[in-house]
Parts: structure tokens; C-alpha cells; sequence
């Protein structure tokens, strides 16, 4: 099968390695050419623009844009609409709104195009690992383009599935990442809680290790972070500082929408918040607060 590949960061162009080697036509295109260029490298055939990769491809085509949410995602879907024909396909694998899939796949639907909105997990081990595709879509057009899907997942089995209709991919995406972000905040603390008890000593990478095998709590994650703790033990090359990519506050938002509680996720998003506030001004009250009823001691600012 052929395929047009549009943005070529990490993800993406490990996306369009995968499928060349799973034996499928890849036409990439980025507004780095030097992307393009490294695309070549795995056997992809780079384009010049937007109207170079649909001419390259024939009808009908598919489309998988990875490209930032937002402004960017909305610009390339309404510059390919008006280079597509009815048949043809945009995917949109980046972490988008599934409130703005659902309206891009109306809106494409009154011309013909189909919109499949793809959840992708998978990160930059996908291309070994495969990734994990949360598909909504048509189905007869999300049908026709499973060999795509197949090829990306870990196994042709397992790791991919259409979950619904367009703006139900990103939905699920959506939650996977809020879900994600308790899992990550959990972990965090209770490696800092042993790391707390001195008196003990802990060796956390080898707990980390231990962890790891016949435990209720292992999982990809806590791989990832005995990985972490064996090259930096004690994590001092870094700062407490946790960047937030949406997903979170979307997930935050919805159940607010629809009066679900989710107390884990809406906490482990708003310590992220927390970490990025060197001297956050609600603590400073907090002082001022006890120094004020109860007379405690309070640490000056230098």
C-alpha cells in the first residue's frame, strides 16, 4: 500500500521507516527539506510540497499528517482538502482535540474526504516496538486502510483497533494520556518517598529492577524509570520541572463536562503545574498564613 507522510519529526519519521520496511510506498514531506532528505535514508521518496505528495500518490490516497496540534494540524488538513478528490483519506495521528476531529471530519465529509483521527502512543520506540493506534473513523474506509495500521502495531493482532467513529480516537487518546499521567505522578512519588527514608539507605535502582519482575506494579513505565535511575541514581542532572502537552487538561475538562470524577489524573496534572513554580506564591501565603495566627517562624526571601 502507499502512503503520503507529512511531518518528519522524531515520531513521524520513525512512522515512515516502519511502513517502508513493512514493504509499503511512503511519500514523505516536511517543511524541513534536510527531514526529507534523511527521509530517503530508509527508502522513503521525499517530496518538495504538499501538491508534489498528492500527485505522487495514486487515487485513492491516504494522507497521515503528524504534525503539532492546533493552528499547524488545521492549516496542512485545509490545504490538502483542496488537493484531494472524494475517496481519499486524511489521517491525523498527532494528539489533536476530538472535538476538532469531529468537526475536520464533517467538515471533509460534505467533500467526499475521509477523516480518521489516530491516537498514536508508541513515542520514539515505536519504530522498534510498534505502536499503539486508537483509530476512529468511517469504518469502510478505516478498513481499507488496515494494512497501514497493521504494519505500524506492534503485531497484526495486537496494539491497534478502530474504537469508533471520527473524534473517538483522539477521545481515547485523550484519556490513555490522562491515565498516563497518574501512572507517571504515582510512581514519582513513591520512589521519593524511599528516597526519603535515609536511614535505610535504599538502593532505588536495584528496588527499581525488582520491581520489575512478578510485581503487580510493573509495567513499560517503571522499565523506563530503572532505566532512568541507573544512569543518574539520584536524578541530580535534572530539574523538577514537568511539562504538560494538553491531554491532560482536555481529560480535566471533560469530566467536568460530563460530572466524572477523575481525582487521580486531575492531581497528578495539577503537580505538574506545581513543579514548574521555583517559589509559587500560594506557599508564600501559606507562611505568612501561620506566622500570622499562630506566630510560627517563617523563612525570609534572600
Amino acid at each position: 500500500m502507499e502512503l503520503g507522510m507529512i511531518g518528519l519529526g522524531r515520531m513521524g519519521g520513525n512512522m515512515a521507516q516502519r511502513l517502508v520496511t513493512g514493504g509499503h510506498r511512503v511519500v514523505t514531506f516536511d517543511r524541513d527539506p534536510n527531514a526529507v532528505t534523511a527521509s530517503h535514508g530508509f527508502g522513503s521518496e521525499g517530496a518538495s510540497s504538499l501538491e508534489d505528495v498528492v500527485s505522487r500518490l495514486t487515487a485513492p490516497r491516504a494522507l497521515w499528517i503528524m504534525v503539532p496540534a492546533g493552528q499547524a494540524t488545521e492549516d496542512i488538513i485545509s490545504a490538502l482538502a483542496q488537493l484531494l478528490n472524494p475517496g481519499d483519506a486524511i489521517l491525523d495521528g498527532g494528539n489533536a482535540n476530538y472535538k476538532d476531529s469531529m468537526r475536520r471530519a464533517e467538515k471533509l465529509s460534505v467533500q467526499g474526504i475521509d477523516f480518521i483521527d489516530v491516537g498514536t502512543s508508541g513515542g520514539i520506540w515505536g519504530l522498534t516496538e510498534g505502536f499503539s493506534l486508537m483509530v476512529g473513523g468511517n469504518e469502510v474506509a478505516v478498513t481499507r486502510l488496515e494494512p497501514i495500521f497493521r504494519t505500524l502495531a506492534p503485531a497484526l493482532d495486537k496494539g491497534y483497533s478502530r474504537v469508533g467513529p471520527s473524534g473517538a480516537g483522539h477521545f481515547t487518546k485523550m484519556v490513555h494520556n490522562g491515565v498516563e499521567y497518574g501512572l507517571m505522578q504515582a510512581y514519582a512519588e513513591g520512589f521519593e518517598l524511599m528516597a526519603a527514608k535515609e536511614e535505610f539507605d535504599l538502593d532505588l535502582p536495584t528496588i527499581a529492577e525488582t520491581w520489575r519482575y512478578g510485581s503487580v506494579v510493573r509495567s513499560w513505565l517503571l522499565d523506563l524509570a530503572a532505566d532512568a535511575l541507573k544512569e543518574d541514581p539520584a536524578l541530580e542532572s535534572l530539574d523538577a520541572y514537568v511539562d504538560d502537552s494538553g491531554e491532560g487538561r482536555w481529560a480535566v475538562e471533560e469530566s467536568l463536562e460530563l460530572a466524572v470524577p477523575i481525582p487521580v489524573i486531575t492531581l497528578s496534572l495539577q503537580a505538574r503545574f506545581r513543579s514548574r513554580q521555583g517559589n509559587p506564591f500560594g506557599g508564600r501565603l501559606l507562611a505568612a498564613l501561620r506566622n500570622k495566627f499562630g506566630g510560627h517562624v517563617v523563612r525570609k526571601s534572600e
